[in-house]
């Protein structure tokens, strides 16, 4: 019988840890100071709802032109350094979106702002795994529930904002600038080196001369036992499923951001400052989920958690839309952000360990990839509701449920 035995993380390893969390934090945080005043620049700039949807699919056509970029910039200045300058950049293009005057001027912005995060979110996930290496156990669910809580602040500084009046100009300028310092205090505390040691040998050869001995069995955790050697045709497989599932995510997500606000305002007219809550809502719920996602993923399984959060996500939006009221709608997106959080940390996770692939390089077309959602879905749902109503394109969340619930069989589920 084995005895594991987890080493104790050093001080600086425990530093880098709230490091990362403070970048994650600021990532939710920044995006979300925008996504409430979207209805008052709808409004302001004059257009329909599929105007809207393409303008706001700027920030993942971004992303997608930018992102395989991301791993490049990594191994040439490391991802510390590359996730703070993506952040400082991302705050610029938001301030820039929220003044803009055109729809022309508010899509380029959103397109750098998107550009910028594409980095960001690639090099802290990056940082983020090489300090949970340190850590020989999954600590990457806690990272993402940063990122919940950012998003959630973020959401509530914004609502805050237009409950006391204040304009957009200032709004934004003072989130930029607070969330900026912050990012370059934490870069202080990232972890040195080279990108290069990194790697899940290179670590556990650190961990064993620091005295960790044994094999840890972390269930789906960071430490777990390498997959059996895979065909190309299986690897291929199991990342484009891992893509759509991480892709069904960010389609729940996107339904928060872009729509949740103008949907509680205009279809329900909702006030703008309630209007808010439903973005909220889904960002709340998905912290609480990814807080105790690692506990039930080492209890029951990746597979598992994956498929009941599917079914939670589609069947509470999916009552929200069939039965429309404002608390409803609320806890049918709260209901979502809960069923789908631990789906992104799970798939990136997943794609990091997948055999047949150069190190990172899963991590890399998964982040990238599952941007799509974030790029098609706008567009697509504002074409159907302008073509029957936004209640109908909402549909997309119960649709995202099905997806995961059918792709969900590549995860790993709980070893005896």
């Amino acid at each position: 019988m084995t005895v594991d035995v987890l080493r104790r993380p050093a001080p600086a390893d425990r530093r880098a840890r709230v490091a990362v969390a403070v970048l994650f934090f600021i990532n939710g945080a920044l995006f979300a100071n925008l996504l409430p005043r979207y209805p008052q620049i709808k409004a302001d700039l004059g257009i329909g709802n599929a105007a809207y949807g393409l303008a706001v699919a700027a920030f993942p056509a971004g992303a997608i032109t930018a992102g395989l970029a991301a791993g490049i910039l990594v191994r040439r200045f490391g991802s510390a350094r590359v996730a703070v300058g993506g952040t400082l950049l991302t705050g610029a293009g938001i301030l820039a979106a929220g003044l803009a005057d055109s729809v022309a001027v508010f899509a380029g912005a959103l397109f750098l702002a998107g550009a910028m995060d594409a980095f960001t979110d690639v090099a802290q996930n990056a940082h983020g795994l090489r300090v949970q290496r340190r850590y020989g156990r999954s600590i990457i669910n806690s990272f993402h529930a940063v990122w919940s809580i950012g998003a959630v602040t973020g959401g509530s500084m914004a609502a805050a904002a237009i409950a006391l009046g204040v304009p957009r100009g200032p709004h934004l300028l003072f989130s930029a600038v607070v969330f900026a310092v912050a990012a370059c205090v934490a870069l202080r505390y990232c972890l040195p080196g080279p990108e290069t040691d990194t790697g899940a040998a290179g670590e556990a050869g650190k961990a064993g001369e620091a005295g960790e001995t044994g094999e840890t069995d972390a269930g789906d955790g960071a430490a777990s036992p390498k997959r059996a050697p895979a065909t190309g045709l299986r690897t291929g497989w199991v990342l484009a499923a891992l893509v759509l599932i991480a892709t069904a995510g960010t389609l729940v997500e996107d339904a928060g951001m872009s729509w949740a606000t103008l949907y509680l305002s205009d279809s329900l007219h909702a006030t703008a400052a309630l209007a808010a809550s439903g973005y909220v809502g889904l960002v709340g719920a998905q912290f609480v989920g990814r807080i105790v996602g690692d506990r039930l993923v080492d209890r029951f399984g990746q597979r598992t958690v994956a498929r009941s959060g599917a079914l939670i996500a589609a069947v509470g939006m999916g009552l929200a839309l069939a039965v429309p009221t404002v608390p409803g709608t609320v806890l049918g997106f709260a209901a979502a952000g809960f069923g789908v959080a631990t789906l992104v940390p799970a798939a990136m996770h997943e794609a990091d360990e997948l055999p047949g692939l150069k190190p990172g390089s899963g991590l890399t077309l998964v982040s990238w990839l599952m941007r799509l959602g974030f790029l098609l879905s706008p567009p697509a749902v504002g074409l159907v509701a302008d073509a029957t109503s936004l209640r109908v394109g909402l549909l997309v969340v119960p649709f995202a449920g099905l997806i995961v619930l059918a792709c969900g069989g590549v995860l790993r589920s709980r070893r005896g």
